[in-house]
């Protein structure tokens, strides 16, 4: 029996690494996978899904007011084994709702991969509604700086302060996030530290 997978991890945790590798590995077996992406993320352009280790592919993309599952009625039932969204954390409860009517009325896996929490610790609406809809629920780990596991998202400003206020959906990637603990994300914002994002020098 086919399931929604969420698999949910910090910044920097190989999450679209992973999703692309799995695509890899489904098409390898001679099976039809249907990449998706919401809309919001256009980091790499538009039609594209790229990792920081560098892989890329082209994938479809889910505008904010898509009707997920009646795009998979007209344009891949019946040639689609698997679909895997990246950046599932910007899509809606609904379109989240949307993949889990394709998990059950066809029997084909949907493999989400994202983030679970914002820079302030609170859950996206996608991925709060995956937490809640989800067969199968798993993380994928990263580590902080410190060495311990990493759980919260930061938002580092122009200046190297944790951001603590603004709009929920601001993209960015090693140039604007880093993957903390929770420990040094609180002592962070107390102490007013300037943080060193990967990559600089």
């Amino acid at each position: 029996m086919a399931k929604l997978y969420f698999k949910y991890g910090a910044m920097g945790s190989s999450k679209t690494a992973q999703a692309l590798i799995t695509k890899y590995n489904y098409e390898e077996n001679g099976l039809n996978v249907w990449l998706l992406k919401p809309g919001a993320d256009t980091r790499d352009g538009v039609n594209i899904l790229r990792s920081r280790i560098g892989l890329e592919a082209v994938v479809d993309v889910a505008a904010s007011d898509a009707d997920i599952y009646d795009r998979f009625l007209r344009e891949r039932k019946g040639r689609c084994d698997v679909v895997i969204v990246d950046e599932c954390q910007f899509l809606t409860p609904e379109q989240i709702d949307q993949l889990r009517e394709i998990v059950n009325d066809f029997d084909i896996p949907v493999m989400c991969f994202g983030l679970r929490t914002d820079f302030q610790t609170r859950l996206f609406p996608g991925s709060c509604r995956l937490m809640e809809v989800a067969d199968t629920i798993q993380e994928i780990k990263t580590i902080c700086d410190c060495g311990n596991k990493a759980t919260v998202n930061a938002r580092i400003d122009c200046q190297g302060h944790i951001v603590t206020e603004g709009a929920q959906v601001v993209l960015g990637g090693n140039d604007a996030y880093i993957a903390m603990c929770h420990r040094c994300y609180i002592n962070g914002i107390r102490a007013n530290k300037v943080i060193k994002l990967h990559g600089q020098h």
